[in-house]
């Protein structure tokens, strides 16, 4: 490796994945309490995706360099950066910088690999784990007894959503496109999983709670869910937006938030002040870390080679995977 230079993904004109390419760009390194890590491997997200047609540009300060989680090697300590020694593997979730062979990461915004766990495993990890503990516990305040609907069930954040929920003690429904979707998700530990092409989710969730309805929602999707959702909660229901697949815009009857008390919120991790993210991370390895590999494991769909970055975006946008999609760093051609 040259010190100078490393290989990473460059995103082209026109924003089809096809244009993505794998490119020398400057190394990294590490500033005032951070940590310089030679990546194992990297998770492919829809934020990525996002990003990649102009839809989701990096924040202020962060690398334009797409790649929101990774797992990999601490090689080198930024002034201050006393939590970490060479050698140790840590994952970690970032604003930007994973598509690539290096990148660099606060030191209090890392988190240990599990012993004998992968990379390929472990960068499955951090963006789903903080974007269900941010949207489900905190946003949602879901608790014990509770029960979560989780639209998009076999999806990274999915299969996460499942085992974080029932480790804790609730009740879990999903929403998923196929029978084979379904079925990993009761495999993982789904109370309910409702194939949305047959089969209403609104009167599922109402059978599920002998018309109770549901006390979380966490929806990805948005366009016409935004109402059923409000249909499908319960009195005091609290329903969160992540995402907004099949768009940003619906003619809502919002007579239910009234009637119901509801809650509706949402949120993005990628741009909070750094403070925020060192307490997410302390929460996360505090309640959930400790159980990774044992009631919460990573479900890695496939492995792409970090050249082909394209191709593993072009298989997260047919929604055809389970689980999650990961760059092998280690090896970037």
């Amino acid at each position: 490796m040259s010190e100078n230079v490393m290989q990473a993904i460059s995103i082209g004109e026109g924003g089809a994945p096809e244009a993505l390419s794998l490119q020398e760009h400057p190394m990294p390194h590490p500033a005032e309490g951070e940590i310089l890590v030679r990546l194992g491997a990297a998770g492919v997200n829809r934020g990525d995706c996002m990003q990649r047609i102009g839809l989701y540009p990096a924040p202020p300060g962060a690398p334009d360099i797409m790649g929101l989680e990774f797992a990999g090697e601490v090689v080198a300590l930024g002034d201050k950066a006393d939590k970490w020694a060479i050698g140790d593997r840590v994952a970690a979730l970032v604003a930007g910088g994973g598509y690539a062979e290096y990148a660099c990461v606060h030191q209090d915004h890392a988190l240990p690999v599990p012993d004998r766990m992968s990379d390929t495993d472990a960068a499955a990890l951090p963006e789903t784990i903080f974007t269900v503990y941010a949207n489900v516990f905190e946003g949602g305040e879901l608790q014990a007894g509770q029960t979560l609907l989780v639209h998009g069930g076999s999806s990274g954040i999915g299969t996460t959503a499942i085992q974080m929920a029932k480790h804790f003690g609730a009740k879990v429904i999903v929403t998923a496109g196929s029978e084979d979707k379904c079925k990993a998700c009761r495999a993982l530990g789904a109370d309910l999983a409702v194939n949305y092409k047959e089969q209403d989710f609104v009167e599922a969730c109402a059978s599920f709670t002998n018309g109770a309805g549901v006390d979380v929602i966490l929806d990805m999707v948005g366009g016409d869910y935004i109402g059923r959702n409000m249909e499908a909660a319960t009195l005091g229901g609290r329903i969160v937006n992540i995402a907004y697949m099949q768009g940003f815009a619906a003619e809502v009857n919002f007579l239910p938030v009234m009637l119901k008390r509801l809650t509706l919120t949402g949120s993005t991790l990628r741009a909070r002040p750094l403070a925020e993210k060192t307490r997410l991370t302390a929460r996360v390895g505090e309640l959930f870390w400790p159980h990774i590999g044992s009631t919460i494991k990573p479900i890695v769909d496939s492995v792409y080679p970090l050249s082909e970055a394209g191709k593993a975006q072009a298989h997260m946008e047919t929604s055809n995977h389970i689980g999650k999609i990961i760059l092998d760093c280690s090896k970037p051609k």
